[in-house]
C-alpha cells in the first residue's frame, strides 16, 4: 500500500510569503482597544453604583466611596495578575473555561462556561440599552424609540465584527482613547480644584440621599462593594481571546491585561478621590459622573464631549463581548460541548456564526427588555464572578502539579484572589437576588445541561461513525441512479448525461396524478420520450394524492429493499436562475422531492444544479 503525498510550493507565486493571517490579529494596541471597552465604559456606572448604595446611610456613608474603591481596585489588582499568569498558562484562550477544563474537571469547566456566556451576552444587552439610555437623557424626544435604536446599535456593531476582530479594534480605537483621555483631563483638572465650578448640571434635580439615614455598618460596605464589583466585568475577556492576537501572543495579551487593569484603576480611583473632594451626593436623572464632569471642567463643551464620549463608548463597549464569546465557542466546539458550526472560521480570522448567535440572542434579550436598561443590570455580573472564582481555584492546582520556581507565590496570589471573588460572588448574588439574579442562577445549570446533551449527542454520532477505529476497507457496489423528471429540457438531458457518468444503471421516473390535465401530459411525455429514444427508460410512478416526493421515496424503497446489494442515488435536477430574486419564482420540486427521500429512504441524494 502507498500514500502519495502532494507538497505544496516553498513559496507561493510572486516569491510573496505565505499568508498566515497574522495581520487580521491583535497588537496590545488594538487589543485593548477591541477587548477593553467593556471594562473601560464601567467607570461611566461603576463609582454611581457605590455611591447609591452609601446614599442609605446619608453624607456619612458618602465618606466611605474612597475606602471601597481601594477595595475594588486591590481586587482589580489581583485578579489582573492573575489572569496574566492564566493568559500564559492557557495561550489558546478560554480563560476560566480552559482552566476549569484541565484542572478541575469537565462539569466545573461547563459552570465556568456558562458562566461567561451568560456574562458576554448580558454584556452587550445591558452595554447597548445604557448607551442608547444616555442618548436619550440628552435629547428625550428619541426615548419613544429607544428599542430601535438598541437594534440599531447592535446591528452596527455585529456589522464591524464581521469584517474581522482588526477591523473592530480601528473603528473603536478613537472612542476608547477621546473616552480615556477625557477622564483623566476631568481627574486631572479636578484634583486642582478645591471646589466645584459648576453644579448647574445637578439644579433643581432631586437628592436621593436618605432622609433617615442608617448607620454605616458591614453588611452597608458589602453592598457598596457588591454593587461597584460591576466595574470589574471585561477583565477576562483578553484572556479569553488570546489567539486573536499576533505572535508572540502571549506577551501582547499580557501587556494588554496590565494596561487595562492600570488605566481602570486609576480612573475608578480618580472618580472616587473628586467625589469626595467635591462633597457629591447622588440626585435623580443626572449621572454621577456627568456632576463630575461639570464640577470638575464647567457647564461648557468639555462638558459635553464626555456626556458624548460616555454615551459612545458604552454602546460600543457591546465589542468586548464579539470578541471573547466566539473563541469560547470555538473551544467548546472543539470540545464537543458546542456544535461544530462555532470552530468554523471565515475570512480575516472571523468566527462568523458566533458573532450572528451573539447578536441574535442579545437582540432578543433586548426586545425582551423593551431596551430598559434597570431590566437587565440585576442579572449582570454575577456569571463573570463565578468565572473569576472557578479560574483562582483552578489555577492553584495548576500551580501545585507545575512546581516551577516560585510556584508557592503565584499559588498564594491566585488563592487569595479565590477568596476575595468567592466572596464577592455570594455578596452579589445574594444583594441582587430578589431584583432578578435568580434568573441567573438557574439559567447556570441550564446552560449546563445543554452542553452535556450536545456532547452526548455528539458522543452517539461518533460511535455510529466509528470516529478513532479504523473503518472497512472500501469496496465497489453496483450503482443505480433514479432521475425525477416532468418534462423534456436541456435540464432533463444534462441530469441523464450526468447520471449515466455516475452509474451502472439509469432510470427516469416520472409521478402520474388521476386528474385529465396530469394524464394528457404523461401521455404527451412519454411520447416525447419515446421519440427522443435517450436510451434510458421511463418508469411511470401512478400516484392518487397529489403529492411529489412520497410516491418517488416509496419506489426508492422498493427499489432498495429489491436490490439491497445496489447502492441508489437520486439525482434531482434544478436549473439556477441568473439573479437572486428570481429564485423566488421557482416552484421549490426538488426541495420536496429531496426532503422526502432523505426523511424515508438512505439513498444518496445528488442536487444538480443547472446554471442558467
Amino acid at each position: 500500500m502507498s500514500v502519495l503525498t502532494v507538497e505544496p510550493d516553498a513559496v507561493p507565486a510572486g516569491n510573496e510569503p505565505p499568508d498566515t493571517g497574522e495581520r487580521h490579529r491583535l497588537t496590545a494596541v488594538t487589543g485593548l482597544a477591541a477587548l477593553s471597552l467593556d471594562a473601560m465604559a464601567s467607570v461611566a456606572y461603576g463609582p454611581e453604583a457605590i455611591v447609591l448604595v452609601l446614599a442609605a446611610a446619608g453624607a456619612h456613608g458618602l465618606g466611605f466611596t474612597l475606602p471601597v474603591t481601594l477595595a475594588i481596585a486591590a481586587l482589580l489588582a489581583v485578579l489582573v495578575a492573575s489572569y496574566r499568569q492564566v493568559i500564559a498558562a492557557f495561550p489558546d484562550g478560554g480563560g476560566s473555561y480552559a482552566v476549569a477544563r484541565t484542572h478541575l474537571g469537565a462539569r466545573t469547566s461547563l459552570v465556568a462556561a456558562a458562566s461567561l456566556v451568560l456574562d458576554y451576552v448580558l454584556n452587550v444587552a445591558v452595554a447597548v440599552t445604557a448607551g442608547v439610555a444616555a442618548l436619550t437623557s440628552a435629547f428625550p424626544g428619541l426615548y419613544g424609540d429607544r428599542l430601535w435604536l438598541c437594534l440599531a446599535v447592535l446591528t452596527l456593531i455585529t456589522g464591524v465584527n464581521l469584517r474581522g476582530i482588526v477591523e473592530s479594534a480601528k473603528a473603536f480605537i478613537v472612542p476608547t482613547a477621546v473616552f480615556v483621555g477625557s477622564i483623566f483631563v476631568l481627574i486631572a483638572v479636578g484634583l486642582f480644584r478645591s471646589h466645584p465650578v459648576s453644579t448647574e448640571t445637578a439644579a433643581g434635580h432631586a437628592s436621593v440621599l436618605a432622609d433617615n439615614a442608617s448607620n454605616v455598618g458591614a453588611l452597608l460596605l458589602l453592598k457598596a462593594f457588591a454593587s461597584g464589583c460591576a466595574a470589574l466585568t471585561g477583565v477576562e475577556a483578553i484572556a479569553n481571546a488570546v489567539p486573536s492576537f499576533r505572535v508572540p501572543r502571549v506577551r501582547r495579551a499580557q501587556r494588554a491585561e496590565v494596561a487595562l487593569g492600570a488605566v481602570l484603576g486609576v480612573m475608578l480611583i480618580g472618580l472616587s478621590v473628586l467625589i469626595g473632594r467635591f462633597h457629591l451626593q447622588p440626585v435623580e436623572g443626572v449621572t454621577v459622573l456627568a456632576q463630575l464632569a461639570d464640577a470638575s471642567l464647567g457647564h461648557n463643551w468639555a462638558f459635553y464631549v464626555i456626556q458624548f464620549a460616555t454615551m459612545i463608548l458604552l454602546a460600543l463597549s457591546a465589542n468586548t463581548s464579539f470578541g471573547g464569546l466566539p473563541v469560547l465557542l470555538n473551544l467548546l466546539a472543539r470540545d464537543n460541548y458546542a456544535p461544530h458550526v462555532f470552530a468554523l472560521k471565515a475570512d480575516r480570522q472571523v468566527h462568523r456564526h458566533g458573532v450572528l448567535a451573539l447578536a441574535v440572542v442579545s437582540a432578543a434579550l433586548l426586545v425582551f427588555s423593551g431596551g430598559d436598561t434597570n431590566t437587565l443590570v440585576p442579572m449582570f455580573a454575577i456569571g463573570v464572578f463565578v468565572g473569576f472564582t472557578v479560574a483562582q481555584v483552578g489555577m492553584v492546582r495548576h500551580w501545585r502539579q507545575e512546581r516551577c520556581s516560585g510556584w508557592r507565590g503565584k499559588a498564594l496570589l491566585n488563592g487569595f484572589g479565590a477568596l476575595l471573588t468567592g466572596v464577592a460572588t455570594v455578596v452579589v448574588t445574594a444583594s441582587k437576588f430578589e431584583e432578578g439574579a435568580w434568573l441567573v442562577v438557574i439559567a447556570l445549570p441550564l446552560f449546563v445541561v445543554v452542553f452535556e446533551a450536545v456532547h452526548r449527542a455528539y458522543g452517539r454520532i461518533g460511535e455510529r461513525l466509528g470516529l478513532g477505529r479504523i473503518p472497512e476497507t472500501p469496496h465497489r457496489e453496483r450503482s443505480l441512479v433514479i432521475v425525477p423528471v416532468a418534462s423534456l429540457s436541456r435540464l432533463t438531458s444534462q441530469a441523464l448525461t450526468a447520471a449515466t457518468s455516475l452509474g451502472d444503471e439509469v432510470r427516469a421516473v416520472t409521478v402520474c396524478h388521476p386528474g385529465p390535465e396530469d394524464r394528457a401530459a404523461l401521455s404527451a411525455l412519454e411520447r416525447a420520450w419515446a421519440e427522443w429514444d435517450p436510451g434510458v427508460p421511463l418508469v411511470r410512478l401512478t400516484c392518487e394524492r397529489r403529492t411529489l416526493g412520497r410516491p418517488i421515496a416509496a419506489y426508492v424503497r422498493e427499489v432498495s429493499a429489491a436490490e439491497p446489494a445496489t447502492q441508489v442515488t437520486v439525482l434531482i435536477p434544478e436549473a439556477e436562475p441568473e439573479r437572486l430574486w428570481q429564485r423566488l419564482l421557482q416552484n421549490q420540486r426538488g426541495a420536496v422531492v429531496a426532503h422526502a427521500v432523505r426523511r424515508e429512504s438512505g439513498a444518496v441524494i445528488c442536487r444538480l444544479r443547472f446554471r442558467l
